[in-house]
């Protein structure tokens, strides 16, 4: 899938890795819809037209499935971002590709693809 003309909801609590997933996706021509928090991705949602989404598996120490399954529910693709290798997902999210640092464009795309 191409980043090109989407709005991505980037959820990343790390400012660094953050701004280099903001600057990959504008880098597409996507439009980037970041936020820090779970609370905050939630809102996003409600918010904004979310076409996909990056997720950070672990935000402040609280899992990101709860977003995950709202993306879920609007039919929204979506991919894990880990720094921790290849997670281990619950039920229901095993099939969700599962991104590693160095995240790049291709590997975003091929796994918003499915």
């Amino acid at each position: 899938m191409s980043i090109a003309g989407q709005t991505v909801l980037i959820v990343e609590d790390e400012p660094i890795i953050g701004l280099l997933l903001e600057d990959l996706v504008l880098d597409a021509g996507g439009k980037p819809v970041i936020t820090n928090t779970i609370a905050g991705a939630m809102t996003a949602l409600s918010k904004h037209s979310i076409d996909a989404a990056i997720l950070d598996v672990n935000v402040h120490g609280e899992k990101t499935y709860p977003v995950a399954e709202a993306l879920m529910a609007q039919g929204i693709r979506f991919i894990f971002a880990s720094g921790y290798g290849d997670a281990l997902h619950p039920e229901g999210f095993e099939s969700v590709p599962t991104i590693t640092k160095p995240y790049a464009l291709k590997d975003i795309e091929s796994g918003l693809a499915g």
